[in-house]
């Protein structure tokens, strides 16, 4: 289905005029305040493997231009729309305008974006080909993998000046500020009130998908101009990739909204904070490895720096961090909305069946991109799964159906949302 690679991306939707209620043009203010739901989409970091969830999201949107013309964009549905990694590239990509004020890429322009250029950021050298382990052991040891210089030049492109106060939807986005030790959250609602957090979205994408030994971290500056105080007047970042802290950001954006209700935005409010039954949540993975108990105590208690950076191909420290991060996020709201009763609206789509370079986060051969997209496609026809605390695997849940029906469930609630608030608006 995206086995071909596009040679140019639509950049620009010519915006259609409305002549019944299921065209899309440009959104009025169609606030969670004007309907019944707060929607937020969350999407995990983990390098090409964003090519999984954007499967999904070509799926998701194909059902809402079913329901309401083909012009619909996730941006038009979604209130927060969250990303870490390869997941806020995705995010960015979603919620950035265009020349007409609509969405810079539709979904199904994703897959092509990382078809195309995932081999352009990660580059397979016929070195590293030949000398493998050597040549990674020694990559891992003297800097990062990759120097980074294609992905900056390309968001640069793509979102040129473009500011985090201008998505079309809100989104948030992590990063983690390597010299302060600390996770930053970056969002469109705190870009709008705080100067000093609204970054460029090419700062923004170059910053989160910074990941450790991979890629170098980033750094720049933001000058609040109301402020006179020289010290006060510039905030430094020094950032990394967000996996680090939050590879799966779903709790955060959960967090965040609660978090504005509490400030009584007249966005949210009176919506109560973690008022689950009003939350629809769609939460994509990236995929992880087959468990296949490749690591073991006896094992690590041997290594050294160098054995926690790479063994054997892998990362264990990297992948520990990511996997942990993501795992207990999804356990936590599992747990939560099927506490209060309303697990219908929570939706956790992960495949932890990868295996070889399926796994990796940045293996981008022509084969591996298509496996991975092959791969997307046959996990719409998965069950919807769980993960079991005791094994950490994904069970299938019985009597659920399949993800892509799960989806068409979602895309049906999400287009009766927005009806609603047109006509509340």
């Amino acid at each position: 289905m995206y086995l071909s690679l596009s040679s140019s991306l639509s950049k620009s939707m010519a915006m259609a005029t409305e002549t019944d209620e299921n065209v899309i043009t440009e959104s009025p203010n169609l606030t969670p305040s004007k309907g019944k739901m707060i929607t937020v989409l969350s999407i995990d970091g983990g390098g090409i493997r964003g090519i999984i969830p954007g499967i999904m999201l070509v799926f998701l949107e194909s059902k809402l231009q079913e329901l309401d013309g083909p012009d619909a964009r996730l941006a038009d549905y979604f209130d927060l729309i969250a990303g870490t990694s390869t997941g806020g590239l995705v995010t960015t990509m979603l919620a950035a305008p265009d020349k007409n004020n609509r969405p810079l890429f539709a979904a199904k322009d994703i897959i092509d974006f990382y078809l195309e250029n995932s081999p352009k950021i990660f580059p397979q050298t016929p070195q590293s080909f030949l000398i493998g382990s050597m040549m990674n052991l020694f990559g891992a040891i003297a800097g990062p993998k990759y120097d980074g210089k294609y992905i900056r030049k390309k968001v640069q492109e793509l979102v040129g000046q473009t500011r985090l106060d201008q998505t079309l939807t809100n989104i948030l986005v992590t990063a983690f500020d390597i010299k302060l030790l600390q996770p930053v959250i970056f969002s469109t609602h705190e870009a709008r009130t705080d100067p000093h957090k609204n970054p460029l979205l090419s700062d923004l994408c170059i910053s989160t998908s910074a990941a450790p030994t991979y890629l170098p971290a980033h750094y720049f500056k933001i000058e609040n101009p109301a402020i006179e105080d020289l010290e006060k007047k510039t905030r430094y970042f020094n950032l990394i990739d967000g996996g680090v802290a939050a590879n799966n950001p779903t709790l955060m954006a959960m967090s965040h909204v609660s978090k504005e209700i509490m400030m009584k935005n007249p966005d949210f409010y009176p919506i109560r904070p973690m008022e689950c039954s009003k939350f629809l949540v769609l939460s994509l993975g990236t995929g992880t490895a087959k468990l296949e108990a490749k690591f073991d105590a006896l094992l690590a208690s041997n290594w050294g720096l160098v054995g926690w950076l790479y063994y054997n191909g892998a990362s264990p420290l990297m992948d520990s961090f990511f996997q942990a991060s993501s795992d207990v996020v999804d356990i936590h709201t599992d747990i939560l909305f099927q506490s209060l009763k309303c697990q219908k609206n929570y939706l956790r789509i992960q495949d932890d069946t990868l295996t070889n370079d399926a796994a990796s986060v940045d293996i981008a051969t022509k084969e591996n991109l298509n496996e991975l997209v092959r791969i997307g496609n046959e996990l719409l026809k998965k069950r919807v799964s769980r993960v079991n605390i005791e094994t950490g695997n994904y069970e299938e849940v019985e009597g659920e159906s399949t993800n892509a029906e799960a989806l068409t469930r979602f895309a049906k609630i999400l287009s009766k949302e927005r009806k609603l608030r047109l006509s509340n608006n």
